[in-house]
């Protein structure tokens, strides 16, 4: 049985006339080819002056806004850094704007992100920012009348949703009051930091950094999640 030549050889000029043929379609083409390149070329000569205007506002107006956003983030640490909130000013706030002063707060003392996510169903998360030293920050804010008490069963809820839900590494309850002595001691048992009036003037109205204020270790140890419970130490 004779074997089929392939397809492709099927589509090959097969007498002298059709090589011929092929062979000047071929030279029609590439002619064609080589004047579009020859146009492309004229084209982009004449207009090059244009483009490279183009190119330069282009870069001017990228370089512009660069600049504006450098300024602004300058501008907004320095505001910052200049950040001091007076109890009696913390004490008139309301609940959301307690959040608000917190997230400032951790902003000033170098997290790179601080948001205020505070909500009906937050699962114990009004604010979350990242420390580039202490990682992932879950604060829990409870503002209070003067003199009212934080009791221990907020230090139970931070702790249960602080590392599974938010995947925290740091997880925190701040208070312009203060906390039972159960809510410190099982804070202090259980990793749960805390902030109570007493630091809360030192954070807010003496400036005393986040993590020295807390004690916190410059490295990252991982998630609350993945933290044994016999590793627990208590807080300075």
């Amino acid at each position: 049985m004779p074997r089929r030549r392939p397809w492709w050889r099927r589509l090959l000029p097969r007498t002298p006339r059709d090589r011929v043929a092929a062979g000047i379609v071929a030279v029609v083409a590439l002619t064609a080819a080589m004047d579009a390149v020859k146009a492309v070329a004229r084209m982009l000569a004449a207009a090059w002056p244009v483009l490279l205007v183009l190119v330069l506002l282009a870069s001017a107006a990228a370089a512009h806004r660069l600049r504006r956003a450098v300024v602004r983030r300058r501008e907004a640490a320095e505001r910052a850094s200049r950040l001091c909130l007076p109890l009696a000013r913390i004490d008139a706030m309301t609940d959301r704007e307690f959040e608000f002063a917190a997230r400032d707060l951790l902003l000033r003392d170098g997290c790179s992100k601080a948001r205020q996510v505070g909500r009906q169903g937050d699962q114990a998360a009004d604010v979350i920012a990242h420390h580039p030293r202490y990682g992932r920050i879950v604060v829990q804010c409870k503002h209070t009348r003067v003199g009212g008490k934080v009791g221990a069963q907020v230090m139970y809820q931070v702790k249960g949703t602080a590392g599974p839900a938010h995947r925290a590494d740091v997880a925190v309850v701040v208070t312009n009051g203060a906390l039972t002595r159960d809510a410190a001691a099982w804070g202090d048992t259980h990793r749960v930091h805390w902030i109570d009036r007493d630091r809360l003037r030192r954070w807010a109205e003496e400036g005393t950094a986040f993590g020295d204020l807390l004690g916190l270790p410059a490295a990252r140890r991982g998630p609350l999640a993945a933290r044994p419970a016999a590793e627990a130490r208590p807080a300075r």
